[in-house]
């Protein structure tokens, strides 16, 4: 009988931590690791599309890190706006398209046109979904859905709420990574992760690479998902054959 190769997470998500500590031990000011970081996420994107992943949802600035320092802050904001001049066209040529979620109303206006740009020119793109959250926090999204409804007159159901998420153009998370060895999800997600399978990493962000992104996946491979189910009611089908799709 032919052996069914274990199937690859179809959406994994990342709580990109550490590029602060990664640039402190090294005597460097903590910008210096938050542009390295940006050197593992080119990596990891292109190592999920490689390994036929097709969304990647990362956390690239949560709605609590205003409170940082604002040298740091302001820090972040210009790299974002460098990195969409420099990144947008090779994702687009790699076939990845870009949706950015988080609330925009805190952004400059230059910034929120470069969002509304990367978005338009990937939007014909298939290969890998690239999520973006930015300016996002898990309690925020719960709270706009339930909010969008109660404006539309809709009932607050699950169903609704689902559709009515930040994420709803995908499926939920299959793996849910964090690095720099700490382990919360950090309002993350908080909505769609709760069936995820979550591997942390004590790996900075800017150290994860694609040897680090296969123990991941390796992980999550020897997991069983039984979605509330036994091992029993599983039965012969195989543990990756109960994925969503």
């Amino acid at each position: 009988m032919k052996k069914i190769a274990p199937a690859v997470p179809h959406h994994i998500a990342i709580v990109m931590d550490g590029n602060g500590r990664w640039a402190t031990r090294r005597f460097l000011p903590r910008v210096a690791g938050h542009k390295q970081g940006v050197e593992s996420l080119r990596r990891c994107v292109k190592a999920c599309a490689a390994r036929d992943v097709r969304v990647l949802t990362v956390f690239a600035f949560s709605s609590e890190n205003w409170n940082r320092p604002v040298e740091e802050v302001s820090g972040l904001m210009e790299l974002m706006v460098g990195a969409l001049g420099r990144e947008v066209p090779k994702l687009s040529q790699d076939g990845v398209r870009l949706h950015f979620i988080g609330e925009r109303g805190g952004l400059s206006d230059k910034m929120i046109a470069g969002l509304v740009q990367a978005e338009t020119a990937t939007a014909h793109n298939t290969r890998l979904v690239l999520n973006v959250c930015f300016n996002y926090g898990g309690r925020w999204d719960i709270a706009r859905a339930a909010a969008q409804l109660a404006a539309r007159g809709e009932p607050l159901t699950e169903a609704n709420l689902d559709a009515a998420m930040a994420l709803a153009h995908v499926p939920d998370p299959d793996l849910f990574i964090r690095t720099g060895g700490e382990q919360r999800l950090s309002n993350f997600l908080l909505w769609q992760s709760a069936y995820a399978e979550l591997y942390f990493s004590d790996k900075l962000w800017p150290e994860f690479d694609e040897a680090a992104l296969d123990d991941a996946i390796a992980a999550f491979q020897r997991r069983e998902r039984r979605y509330g189910q036994t091992s029993e009611q599983l039965g012969a089908v195989g543990p990756r054959d109960q994925q969503a799709a």
